[in-house]
């Protein structure tokens, strides 16, 4: 395990490729489009993504790219910090939230825009403070998540605010989960590759060439 303070750490692109997973914890930050690529490339490769909150749907406002990725940007938490209110668990075919219930926190709650090929995991539902979303009227917003990017997994939970919430035991659980799935997919890509023989090397996807600065 290596934690790096500086995004120089999305500089070494062979680097990348070697990980198991990336967490990445970097919120409202400005990104290099070539940094971007580094990481995409490389959970394209096979290498897990996964993170919470803002760390890692609100760490590149500005790189449409990331957010592709992540599978989510945020844009609102109506009410800020302190909001009650209840996530709700759905069971997908895969497991991964097996044995967790619906629970309540209080804390903020997270209004994203999210991609609709994100497999859903959990959900809170909005409106719960006021604000002029509400006349919309109710909606299931999107809690936690996976998603695939090339070979790789992809996992976030929007929850996270302070460190209280993310040891809250249904929260640690999914993270736990969340986290050890999305480093396992690399192994399982390589598998996968090797039962279905050599492949033809294609250029990993480098997003948007109008979004780089």
């Amino acid at each position: 395990m290596e934690v790096s303070d500086t995004l120089e750490a999305f500089a070494d692109a062979e680097k990348l490729l070697a990980l198991d997973l990336i967490v990445p914890i970097w919120t409202m930050g400005e990104i290099r489009g070539e940094r971007v690529n580094n990481v995409s490339a490389a959970v394209q490769a096979g290498v897990g993504l996964a993170g919470c909150h803002g760390g890692m749907c609100d760490s590149f406002r500005t790189s449409v790219d990331w957010q592709f990725m992540t599978g989510g940007q945020w844009v609102a938490h109506p009410g800020n910090d302190g909001v009650e209110h209840t996530i709700h668990i759905k069971h997908s075919s895969g497991g991964l939230l097996a044995g967790i219930e619906d629970f309540t926190v209080k804390t903020e709650q997270y209004y994203l825009h999210v991609d609709p090929a994100n497999e859903v995991l959990a959900t809170t539902r909005f409106p719960v403070a006021p604000g002029p979303h509400s006349p919309n009227g109710p909606v299931e917003m999107p809690v936690v998540w996976t998603r695939r990017w090339g070979a790789g997994r992809v996992f976030y939970n929007s929850l996270g605010h302070q460190a209280n919430i993310i040891e809250l035991p249904p929260v640690k659980l999914m993270m736990r989960r969340g986290f050890l799935w999305a480093a396992a997919g690399k192994a399982a890509a390589s598998a996968a590759a090797g039962a279905a023989g050599a492949a033809t090397a294609t250029a990993a996807y480098t997003g948007m060439a109008d979004s780089h600065y």
